[in-house]
């Protein structure tokens, strides 16, 4: 996850932004929007841009943020063209784009961008924003091209989640309470949405990015399906994320071809943190399980030759990412006779013993159920749909949880999910504990980057230490297209719109 020197940030001035926008000609201005582009990524959760819990991929389409996160993971000016930063690293004065409209037609101005501010800061509770907005200080709209975010203390990581903060009219039905229909800024407007079955944006014809969109209309499959890749050669879906067991076949195909996320997703078994059944409190246990999971197996089930075996939520060769911590890694390998041992010295009989594990249905989840089972634990195991399993992790009556978590616009939104007040806990078994709190602070309040990786590292090296959750390793993600698909590449997060690509940028092309 690349991040900017703060140096490099205090003064941001693009030339109103032009310099990260391709010419008009470019991207054929006046040439006809033609086809809908069908895809399937991740799901819709709520119609409230405010509100969601992960579904980026829908969103972006229809709303935008004042940055955007490019596709080496840097940061670019969006609905902003330019900011400065003080010198305390306190005041950000944000310059709002000219020209830019909602979709009702009215233009945008810094007072739109300070009322949805205010609205996550006063509205919104536990979601990805709610960190850095209890540490606003004001929030001002001095005139109509400038936005004045004045903090309470240095937030390092303001400007990557400011990419998440997307301006909606304040008119949007629902705006007092929750959103309905949301008039955004997009390429794309909010359409028909079926939940769980499919959402439908067509173009907006005065979008301010000249000569995008490129189709008259995206549609998203919203279904769960396990396996994308018949639709895609059947040609009822343009682009969609596969899985690594169909990358051969899916290559083998002439009208197919694979793309990559820029940044990872990763793989980790979670304890339960927030209330722990015995024999699971007691640490010799979790080191005992941690033994008998076989990270290099793992890896090459889910991922085949694109996985990497590490012990950290950062990737290998990430900034954030140790080699000292790495190489420590006591679990890079099984050892279930040190498995047994600890077991024996904690007093535990694993065939009296059950282990409630609370999984996705997927196939990976299947490791850690034949492990604990190797291992001679009564293993109940209940795989459930993204819903069911989120309603049953908050239940926090389980003892370990497999899960994957994908590419995040900065490092914090990763650490955030250990925090004691962090969004969607349950996934990293609900942690509680002040000194992982305080280090994570610090991290995001230390103007020097080496200072923040420096304090990351301690919150994690205390995490792996407690055994709260276990890191298996790191994978990008495979996209598939058709080949009829021109101009669309995965950024470096699943949002499907960005400075410089995504779903605004494909076209549909006839195939001889």
């Amino acid at each position: 996850m690349t991040q900017i020197p703060m140096q490099l940030l205090r003064r941001h001035l693009l030339l109103g932004g032009a310099a990260l926008f391709a010419p008009a000609s470019a991207l054929g201005q006046g040439a006809p929007r033609t086809g809908t582009l069908k895809v399937a990524f991740l799901g819709l959760d709520t119609a409230d841009p405010h509100r969601h819990t992960g579904s980026i991929a829908v969103q972006q389409v229809y709303v935008e943020g004042l940055t955007s996160i490019a596709d080496d993971g840097t940061v670019k000016p969006f609905l902003a063209t330019s900011w400065e930063i003080s010198p305390d690293g306190r005041r950000y004065e944000f310059k709002i784009r000219e020209g830019v409209r909602f979709h009702n037609g009215r233009l945008l101005t810094a007072e739109d961008v300070r009322a949805n501010a205010v609205r996550v800061r006063d509205q919104v509770r536990g979601g990805w924003l709610s960190a850095p907005m209890r540490l606003v200080d004001s929030l001002e709209a001095p005139d109509a091209r400038t936005f004045v975010m004045t903090m309470k203390e240095p937030y390092g990581p303001l400007l990557n989640l400011l990419s998440e903060l997307w301006i909606v009219a304040p008119e949007s039905e629902g705006w007092a309470q929750t959103i309905r229909q949301p008039i955004g800024t997009g390429p794309f407007r909010f359409g028909r949405w079926q939940p769980n079955v499919s959402f439908h944006a067509p173009a907006f014809a005065q979008y301010w990015q000249a000569g995008l969109p490129r189709v008259e209309a995206v549609e998203f499959s919203l279904r769960d399906e396990a396996d994308l890749s018949l639709a895609l050669r059947a040609g009822d879906l343009h682009i969609g994320r596969i899985g690594y067991d169909k990358l051969a076949s899916v290559r083998a195909d002439p009208n197919l071809e694979v793309q990559f996320m820029k940044d990872t997703t990763w793989w980790f078994w979670s304890f339960n943190n927030r209330n722990p059944r015995p024999p699971f409190n007691d640490i010799r246990v979790r080191q005992a399980v941690s033994f008998m999971l076989d990270k290099p197996a793992f890896m090459r089930f889910v991922a085949g030759e694109a996985g990497t075996v590490t012990n950290q939520m950062a990737a290998p060769g990430q900034f954030y990412w140790d080699k000292a911590m790495h190489d420590a890694d006591a679990h890079a390998a099984p050892n279930e006779t040190r498995a047994h041992a600890l077991l024996r010295e904690a007093g535990v009989n694993p065939a009296n013993t059950p282990c409630r594990i609370v999984s996705w249905q997927s196939a990976y989840t299947k490791i850690a159920v034949q492990a604990m089972r190797k291992l001679g634990f009564q293993v109940e195991h209940l795989a459930l749909d993204d819903i069911g399993a989120q309603r049953r992790l908050g239940q926090y009556d389980w003892d370990l949880a497999p899960f994957s978590s994908g590419p995040r616009a900065d490092i914090f939104l990763r650490f955030v999910r250990l925090m004691s007040d962090g969004p969607n806990v349950g996934l990293w078994g609900g942690t509680r504990d002040s000194e992982f709190d305080r280090l994570v602070r610090a991290a995001i309040a230390a103007v020097d980057l080496n200072e923040r990786r420096r304090l990351y590292l301690a919150a994690w090296q205390r995490a792996m230490d407690n055994y709260y959750t276990v890191v298996i390793g790191h994978a990008p993600e495979p996209i598939a297209n058709r080949r009829e698909v021109t101009g669309y590449s995965p950024g470096f997060t699943w949002g499907q719109h960005r400075v410089d690509g995504g779903l605004a940028f494909g076209a549909l092309t006839a195939r001889g």
